[in-house]
């Protein structure tokens, strides 16, 4: 992940002021009596709120640092976040997705944290991820595609919750941490667990057979965020940007690129996302004769999200790929 912006001047002042307090208290587990004797948990943004609430059900109460209509790329923390933050008796997060966080959490001493990225796999990905060249060995591995593209590998994507699979392991693994922090309810977390991968495994399974049969395998969208998912389904990513969703102006031959391979693979559609500008895929779009729809990347569920929590938006996903791809 590109790290465009450091841990807030402000933020690391408010740690230092704050670090003998706030380091008393962090390691403390769920029987200290707060919040009803509940697990105090803290999500860095959505997808981790998500696997918190699912698996923790009734006995945790949740804290999410990024809060609804907020790019979690940018987020920057302000003092009362990062002192509590440290209050917490765990943190879930997910490691290079927001830079501010991983500072905090790195000072913070909270005993139980959970890095998302650290119960999966992560890759490299620029802006093409073929998903029919996925762990083959080819040309597509050294930096070209069958597309006849060249592009520069990214930095590593942390889009992994756009996965069910891998989106599974991160909820066993967050389970795990629950269990360790308040062995008390280490049954229930269990319980939750199973049924919330129980529900992944569906989805995933949803998708494969949502996406067997379709007219074309390429999609566009406005940055890099679907890589895993493309390369988990058979699918081609071609995003107008690489993995930072305010990455800059888009070059004119990368326009260009994207208008021929439109053509060339019966391209129907370009996404945008509900928390960036639409602009530029609406531009691309009329440049090049197709329709414009939403692809979320679920980083955060607004009122303009189509579905009201993780699950019900990666199946109205699931519904505009198909649409786009002439799925049958």
């Amino acid at each position: 992940m590109n790290v465009r912006r450091h841990l807030p001047a402000a933020a690391l002042a408010a740690l230092s002021v704050l670090a003998v307090p706030v380091l008393s208290a962090c390691s403390t587990d769920a029987a200290d009596g707060k919040n009803d004797g509940r697990l105090r948990v803290t999500a860095s943004f959505y997808p981790m709120e998500f696997l918190a609430k699912e698996i923790g059900g009734n006995h945790v109460a949740v804290t999410t640092l990024t809060s609804p209509g907020t790019e979690p790329h940018d987020l920057e923390l302000s003092p009362r976040q990062t002192a509590d933050l440290g209050e917490s008796d765990v943190i879930v997060y997910l490691k290079g997705l927001q830079p501010a966080v991983d500072g905090v959490v790195e000072q913070s001493g909270v005993r139980h944290t959970v890095d998302a990225a650290s119960l999966t796999t992560l890759e490299k990905h620029g802006d093409e991820v073929d998903g029919h060249a996925h762990g083959s060995g080819d040309a597509h591995e050294a930096g070209h595609d069958e597309h006849g593209h060249d592009h520069e590998a990214g930095g590593n994507d942390p889009h992994i919750w756009l996965d069910p699979v891998r989106f599974a392991q991160v909820a066993k693994g967050v389970g795990k941490a629950f269990a360790d922090a308040d062995p008390g309810h280490k049954a229930d977390y269990t319980k939750n667990t199973d049924a919330l991968v129980k529900k992944l495994d569906g989805l995933d399974a949803t998708f494969r057979d949502g996406l067997k049969n379709k007219s074309s395998d390429t999609f566009i969208t406005t940055h890099a965020a679907f890589g895993y998912l493309a390369e988990r389904y058979g699918l081609v990513e071609e995003a107008i940007s690489g993995l930072d969703p305010e990455s800059g102006d888009v070059s004119g031959s990368r326009v260009k690129e994207l208008q021929k391979l439109a053509k060339d693979h019966h391209v129907s559609t370009v996404f945008f996302e509900t928390l960036t500008s639409p602009a530029t895929a609406k531009t691309l779009a009329k440049d090049i004769g197709v329709k414009t729809d939403v692809l979320d990347p679920i980083e955060g569920i607004t009122d303009d999200s189509k579905g009201t929590d993780y699950l019900k938006v990666m199946e109205s996903n699931l519904a505009a790929l198909r649409k786009a791809l002439g799925a049958k």
